[in-house]
């Protein structure tokens, strides 16, 4: 994208979730930060048909939903990604997901600006997932953005009957999350 596109486009963004529960508070996330965002075109991509990865089946031919989630990331400016934590690391759902990413050719997170958050019910965050989610992405090629960390605690407290994120903190918080990811995508996108 050229220097002059990046500053007046729109980006797309590329959201997933880590969790495939029905009612997830990350997929909660997501859609709310898609009606609040006027700053970046978010779309999110359901990982609930994605198979398990596995080099036979990768010989015999990719499977469609991954096909379809191949060219959902390489059509978008960025990835956006909500995790849950589970024992301390990512769920096996996004890890399945990211391994598939990373076989793509060329490799769609190669150099992707990606932004990180998550939503946990406990009072820690998710600081262990994201770490190691942050971790898998590097390792794949993509340009995480460092800065800021959006750890969304006591999320059945965070969400309202509407599924809308409340509180001036958590608000707060994702609000400079979407500001510095569209700031990411300028500088990461006008350096390929």
């Amino acid at each position: 994208m050229a220097f002059g596109e990046a500053l007046h486009k729109r980006p797309s963004v590329l959201a997933i979730a880590g969790s495939l529960r029905r009612g997830s508070y990350n997929r909660n996330m997501l859609e709310f930060a898609r009606r609040r965002s006027t700053d970046l075109n978010i779309s999110i991509f359901d990982l609930n048909q994605i198979p398990l990865f596995n080099e036979d089946v990768e010989a015999n031919g990719i499977p469609v939903h991954v096909s379809d989630l191949w060219r959902a990331a390489r059509d978008a400016d960025a990835i956006l990604i909500a995790t849950p934590e589970y024992n301390q690391s990512i769920p096996g759902v996004l890890k399945n997901a990211i391994d598939w990413m990373s076989r793509s050719e060329p490799s769609v997170l190669g150099s992707k600006p990606v932004a990180i958050a998550g939503v946990t019910v406990g009072a820690w965050g998710t600081r262990h997932a994201q770490a190691v989610l942050r971790h898998c992405l590097t390792a794949c090629g993509a340009s995480v953005m460092p800065v800021p960390q959006a750890y969304f605690r006591s999320a059945a407290d965070a969400f309202d009957a509407d599924g809308q994120l409340q509180g001036r903190e958590a608000l707060t918080t994702l609000d400079a999350l979407l500001s510095r990811f569209r700031e990411w995508i300028q500088r990461v996108g006008t350096n390929e």
